[in-house]
Protein backbone atom coordinates (compact mmCIF):
# COMPACT_ATOMS: atom_id res chain seq x y z
CA UNK A 1 0.00 0.00 0.00
CA UNK A 2 2.83 2.35 0.84
CA UNK A 3 4.48 1.74 -2.54
CA UNK A 4 1.20 2.37 -4.33
CA UNK A 5 0.70 5.64 -2.44
CA UNK A 6 4.19 6.81 -3.31
CA UNK A 7 3.71 5.88 -6.95
CA UNK A 8 0.57 8.00 -7.01
CA UNK A 9 2.36 10.91 -5.37
CA UNK A 10 5.17 10.77 -7.90
CA UNK A 11 2.70 10.56 -10.78
CA UNK A 12 0.81 13.64 -9.59
CA UNK A 13 4.00 15.62 -9.06
CA UNK A 14 5.27 14.64 -12.49
CA UNK A 15 1.97 15.75 -13.95
CA UNK A 16 2.30 19.13 -12.22
CA UNK A 17 5.83 19.61 -13.45
CA UNK A 18 4.79 18.78 -17.00
CA UNK A 19 2.36 21.70 -16.94
CA UNK A 20 -1.03 19.94 -16.85
CA UNK A 21 -2.84 22.75 -15.02
CA UNK A 22 -6.45 23.35 -15.93
CA UNK A 23 -7.83 26.69 -17.07
CA UNK A 24 -9.28 29.01 -14.40
CA UNK A 25 -13.00 28.72 -13.67
CA UNK A 26 -14.84 31.43 -15.55
CA UNK A 27 -16.18 34.31 -13.44
CA UNK A 28 -19.91 34.47 -14.10
CA UNK A 29 -22.09 37.55 -13.46
CA UNK A 30 -23.91 35.61 -10.74
CA UNK A 31 -20.68 34.76 -8.94
CA UNK A 32 -19.45 38.34 -9.33
CA UNK A 33 -22.66 39.61 -7.72
CA UNK A 34 -22.35 37.16 -4.82
CA UNK A 35 -18.74 38.19 -4.21
CA UNK A 36 -19.86 41.77 -3.55
CA UNK A 37 -21.72 40.54 -0.47
CA UNK A 38 -18.59 38.88 0.95
CA UNK A 39 -15.76 40.51 2.94
CA UNK A 40 -12.33 40.89 1.32
CA UNK A 41 -9.73 38.16 1.60
CA UNK A 42 -6.37 38.18 3.32
CA UNK A 43 -3.65 35.71 2.36
CA UNK A 44 -2.41 33.57 5.24
CA UNK A 45 1.08 32.43 4.28
CA UNK A 46 2.49 29.12 5.50
CA UNK A 47 5.85 27.44 4.89
CA UNK A 48 6.60 23.73 5.25
CA UNK A 49 9.71 21.59 5.82
CA UNK A 50 12.12 24.20 7.20
CA UNK A 51 14.11 25.62 8.73
CA UNK A 52 17.05 25.20 6.40
CA UNK A 53 20.30 24.14 8.03
CA UNK A 54 22.38 25.38 5.11
CA UNK A 55 25.41 27.52 5.87
CA UNK A 56 25.60 28.57 2.20
CA UNK A 57 22.84 30.89 1.04
CA UNK A 58 20.22 29.73 3.51
CA UNK A 59 16.81 29.86 1.77
CA UNK A 60 14.83 30.13 5.01
CA UNK A 61 16.69 33.31 5.87
CA UNK A 62 16.02 34.69 2.39
CA UNK A 63 12.30 34.02 2.87
CA UNK A 64 12.36 35.83 6.21
CA UNK A 65 14.12 38.78 4.61
CA UNK A 66 11.52 38.90 1.84
CA UNK A 67 8.62 38.84 4.28
CA UNK A 68 10.16 41.62 6.33
CA UNK A 69 11.20 43.80 3.38
CA UNK A 70 9.18 43.81 0.17
CA UNK A 71 7.34 46.40 -1.95
CA UNK A 72 3.92 44.84 -1.39
CA UNK A 73 3.52 44.90 2.40
CA UNK A 74 6.57 45.04 4.67
CA UNK A 75 6.47 43.08 7.90
CA UNK A 76 4.38 40.11 6.73
CA UNK A 77 3.94 37.33 9.30
CA UNK A 78 3.62 33.65 8.39
CA UNK A 79 3.20 30.20 9.93
CA UNK A 80 6.30 28.03 9.66
CA UNK A 81 5.62 24.29 10.01
CA UNK A 82 9.00 23.05 11.14
CA UNK A 83 10.91 19.76 11.22
CA UNK A 84 12.55 19.92 14.63
CA UNK A 85 14.54 16.66 14.54
CA UNK A 86 15.63 16.57 10.89
CA UNK A 87 19.41 17.09 10.59
CA UNK A 88 19.04 19.25 7.47
CA UNK A 89 16.39 21.33 9.22
CA UNK A 90 15.66 22.03 12.88
CA UNK A 91 18.06 19.51 14.41
CA UNK A 92 21.06 21.74 13.80
CA UNK A 93 22.55 24.87 15.29
CA UNK A 94 21.71 26.86 12.16
CA UNK A 95 18.18 25.49 12.00
CA UNK A 96 17.52 26.33 15.63
CA UNK A 97 18.87 29.85 15.11
CA UNK A 98 16.46 30.29 12.18
CA UNK A 99 13.53 29.16 14.35
CA UNK A 100 14.60 31.62 17.05
CA UNK A 101 14.57 34.38 14.45
CA UNK A 102 11.13 33.31 13.21
CA UNK A 103 9.80 33.51 16.75
CA UNK A 104 11.57 36.80 17.46
CA UNK A 105 10.18 38.44 14.33
CA UNK A 106 6.57 37.59 15.15
CA UNK A 107 5.95 34.49 13.05
CA UNK A 108 4.15 31.38 14.29
CA UNK A 109 5.93 28.05 14.73
CA UNK A 110 3.77 25.06 13.90
CA UNK A 111 4.59 21.36 14.04
CA UNK A 112 5.45 19.38 10.92
CA UNK A 113 7.75 16.53 11.95
CA UNK A 114 10.08 15.47 14.76
CA UNK A 115 11.51 12.45 12.98
CA UNK A 116 14.85 12.11 11.22
CA UNK A 117 13.11 12.20 7.84
CA UNK A 118 10.02 13.84 6.38
CA UNK A 119 7.93 10.88 7.52
CA UNK A 120 4.21 10.39 6.91
CA UNK A 121 2.65 10.22 10.40
CA UNK A 122 0.25 7.48 9.23
CA UNK A 123 3.27 5.21 8.69
CA UNK A 124 4.44 5.60 12.32
CA UNK A 125 3.31 3.10 14.91
CA UNK A 126 1.48 4.58 17.94
CA UNK A 127 4.59 4.76 20.13
CA UNK A 128 6.66 6.39 17.38
CA UNK A 129 3.95 8.94 16.67
CA UNK A 130 3.54 9.74 20.36
CA UNK A 131 7.28 10.22 20.82
CA UNK A 132 7.41 12.44 17.74
CA UNK A 133 4.63 14.66 19.05
CA UNK A 134 6.22 14.85 22.50
CA UNK A 135 9.62 15.72 21.04
CA UNK A 136 8.29 18.23 18.54
CA UNK A 137 6.11 19.96 21.11
CA UNK A 138 9.02 20.27 23.52
CA UNK A 139 11.38 21.50 20.80
CA UNK A 140 9.00 24.26 19.74
CA UNK A 141 8.09 25.18 23.32
CA UNK A 142 11.78 25.66 24.10
CA UNK A 143 11.88 28.37 21.43
CA UNK A 144 8.37 29.84 21.42
CA UNK A 145 7.67 29.55 25.14
CA UNK A 146 4.57 27.43 24.52
CA UNK A 147 3.72 24.17 22.81
CA UNK A 148 2.49 24.45 19.21
CA UNK A 149 -1.25 24.65 18.56
CA UNK A 150 -1.01 24.09 14.80
CA UNK A 151 0.10 20.99 12.90
CA UNK A 152 0.54 20.41 9.18
CA UNK A 153 0.70 16.64 8.58
CA UNK A 154 3.43 15.71 6.07
CA UNK A 155 1.95 15.19 2.61
CA UNK A 156 -1.38 16.49 4.05
CA UNK A 157 -1.91 12.90 5.19
CA UNK A 158 -3.78 12.04 8.38
CA UNK A 159 -6.38 9.56 9.58
CA UNK A 160 -8.57 9.18 12.66
CA UNK A 161 -5.71 7.72 14.69
CA UNK A 162 -3.19 10.47 13.95
CA UNK A 163 -5.88 13.16 14.22
CA UNK A 164 -6.77 11.93 17.72
CA UNK A 165 -3.10 11.98 18.66
CA UNK A 166 -2.81 15.60 17.52
CA UNK A 167 -5.81 16.53 19.60
CA UNK A 168 -4.38 14.90 22.72
CA UNK A 169 -1.38 17.21 22.34
CA UNK A 170 -3.50 20.31 21.73
CA UNK A 171 -2.55 20.50 18.05
CA UNK A 172 -5.02 21.46 15.33
CA UNK A 173 -4.66 20.45 11.68
CA UNK A 174 -4.24 23.34 9.24
CA UNK A 175 -4.42 22.36 5.58
CA UNK A 176 -4.37 24.81 2.67
CA UNK A 177 -6.40 26.53 -0.04
CA UNK A 178 -3.55 27.34 -2.44
CA UNK A 179 -0.27 25.52 -2.99
CA UNK A 180 2.74 26.79 -4.91
CA UNK A 181 3.56 23.18 -5.85
CA UNK A 182 7.15 23.98 -4.89
CA UNK A 183 7.96 20.91 -2.81
CA UNK A 184 11.26 19.36 -3.82
CA UNK A 185 11.05 16.50 -6.31
CA UNK A 186 14.39 14.73 -6.79
CA UNK A 187 16.21 18.06 -6.82
CA UNK A 188 13.76 19.79 -9.24
CA UNK A 189 12.72 22.99 -7.52
CA UNK A 190 11.48 25.35 -10.25
CA UNK A 191 7.84 26.28 -10.83
CA UNK A 192 7.57 27.39 -14.47
CA UNK A 193 3.77 27.77 -14.41
CA UNK A 194 3.49 29.41 -11.02
CA UNK A 195 1.15 32.19 -12.20
CA UNK A 196 -1.47 30.08 -13.96
CA UNK A 197 -1.29 27.60 -11.09
CA UNK A 198 -2.22 30.26 -8.55
CA UNK A 199 -4.91 31.75 -10.77
CA UNK A 200 -6.50 28.35 -11.32
CA UNK A 201 -6.49 27.45 -7.64
CA UNK A 202 -7.78 30.84 -6.53
CA UNK A 203 -10.62 30.64 -9.06
CA UNK A 204 -11.72 27.45 -7.29
CA UNK A 205 -11.48 29.11 -3.88
CA UNK A 206 -13.44 32.09 -5.24
CA UNK A 207 -16.43 29.83 -5.86
CA UNK A 208 -16.43 28.80 -2.19
CA UNK A 209 -16.11 32.43 -1.12
CA UNK A 210 -19.04 33.48 -3.29
CA UNK A 211 -21.12 30.64 -1.82
CA UNK A 212 -20.41 31.87 1.71
CA UNK A 213 -18.49 28.72 2.63
CA UNK A 214 -15.33 30.43 3.95
CA UNK A 215 -15.14 31.67 7.57
CA UNK A 216 -14.76 35.37 8.31
CA UNK A 217 -12.22 36.36 10.97
CA UNK A 218 -11.70 39.96 12.09
CA UNK A 219 -13.64 41.21 9.07
CA UNK A 220 -11.65 39.33 6.42
CA UNK A 221 -11.65 35.86 4.86
CA UNK A 222 -8.33 34.06 5.50
CA UNK A 223 -7.05 32.21 2.42
CA UNK A 224 -4.28 29.78 3.32
CA UNK A 225 -1.29 29.56 0.96
CA UNK A 226 1.50 26.98 1.18
CA UNK A 227 5.16 27.32 0.18
CA UNK A 228 8.37 25.49 1.16
CA UNK A 229 11.16 27.57 2.67
CA UNK A 230 13.73 24.82 1.99
CA UNK A 231 13.26 25.49 -1.72
CA UNK A 232 15.88 27.93 -3.03
CA UNK A 233 13.72 28.71 -6.06
CA UNK A 234 10.93 29.80 -3.74
CA UNK A 235 13.39 31.85 -1.70
CA UNK A 236 14.71 33.62 -4.81
CA UNK A 237 11.18 34.38 -6.00
CA UNK A 238 9.52 35.07 -2.64
CA UNK A 239 8.81 38.73 -3.38
CA UNK A 240 7.52 37.81 -6.83
CA UNK A 241 5.17 35.25 -5.30
CA UNK A 242 3.65 37.98 -3.13
CA UNK A 243 2.86 40.00 -6.25
CA UNK A 244 1.59 36.89 -8.05
CA UNK A 245 -0.96 36.36 -5.28
CA UNK A 246 -2.23 39.92 -5.64
CA UNK A 247 -2.30 39.60 -9.44
CA UNK A 248 -4.19 36.31 -9.12
CA UNK A 249 -6.81 37.96 -6.93
CA UNK A 250 -7.36 40.66 -9.52
CA UNK A 251 -7.45 38.11 -12.35
CA UNK A 252 -10.12 36.05 -10.59
CA UNK A 253 -12.25 38.95 -9.37
CA UNK A 254 -11.47 38.40 -5.69
CA UNK A 255 -11.24 41.53 -3.54
CA UNK A 256 -8.27 41.75 -1.15
CA UNK A 257 -8.18 43.71 2.08
CA UNK A 258 -6.23 46.95 2.37
CA UNK A 259 -3.70 44.73 4.14
CA UNK A 260 -3.64 41.69 1.84
CA UNK A 261 -1.29 39.75 4.15
CA UNK A 262 -1.14 39.23 7.91
CA UNK A 263 1.30 41.47 9.78
CA UNK A 264 0.25 40.69 13.37
CA UNK A 265 0.98 37.38 15.10
CA UNK A 266 -2.20 37.32 17.20
CA UNK A 267 -4.42 38.05 14.21
CA UNK A 268 -2.53 35.40 12.27
CA UNK A 269 -3.11 32.83 15.02
CA UNK A 270 -6.83 33.63 15.22
CA UNK A 271 -7.20 33.26 11.48
CA UNK A 272 -5.22 30.03 11.35
CA UNK A 273 -7.25 28.47 14.17
CA UNK A 274 -10.49 29.38 12.39
CA UNK A 275 -9.30 27.48 9.32
CA UNK A 276 -8.28 24.28 11.12
CA UNK A 277 -10.02 20.93 10.65
CA UNK A 278 -12.52 20.39 13.47
CA UNK A 279 -13.16 16.65 13.17
CA UNK A 280 -11.25 13.74 11.68
CA UNK A 281 -14.10 12.90 9.33
CA UNK A 282 -14.72 16.47 8.22
CA UNK A 283 -14.73 16.77 4.42
CA UNK A 284 -11.71 18.78 3.29
CA UNK A 285 -10.49 20.22 0.01
CA UNK A 286 -6.89 20.24 -1.07
CA UNK A 287 -5.32 21.59 -4.28
CA UNK A 288 -4.82 19.21 -7.16
CA UNK A 289 -5.34 15.48 -6.61
CA UNK A 290 -4.24 15.24 -2.99
CA UNK A 291 -7.76 14.45 -1.78
CA UNK A 292 -7.89 11.48 -4.12
CA UNK A 293 -4.42 10.25 -3.13
CA UNK A 294 -5.10 10.16 0.59
CA UNK A 295 -8.88 9.74 0.45
CA UNK A 296 -9.10 12.83 2.69
CA UNK A 297 -12.89 12.89 2.61
CA UNK A 298 -13.07 9.43 4.18
CA UNK A 299 -10.91 10.03 7.26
Amino acid sequence: MRNIAWALVIAVLACGLSGCIGAPIELTPQTEQRLRAQPPIRFLLTFDDGPSASSFWNPSLDVLDALAHNPVQPGIKAVFFVQTRAPRAGDSDIGRSVMHREQREGHVLGFHTATHWHTNHRFLDPDELEQSLVNGGADIAAIAGAAPTLVRPPFWSYDRRTFAAYQRHGMHVLLTDLSANDGKVWGFTASPRRRINMVRQLSEVRERIAAGQMPVVDGVIPVVVTFHDLNRYTARHAREYLQILLDSARATGVRTDAKPFYDDRQALERAAMARTVREAGQPVRLPGLWNWIWDSNAH
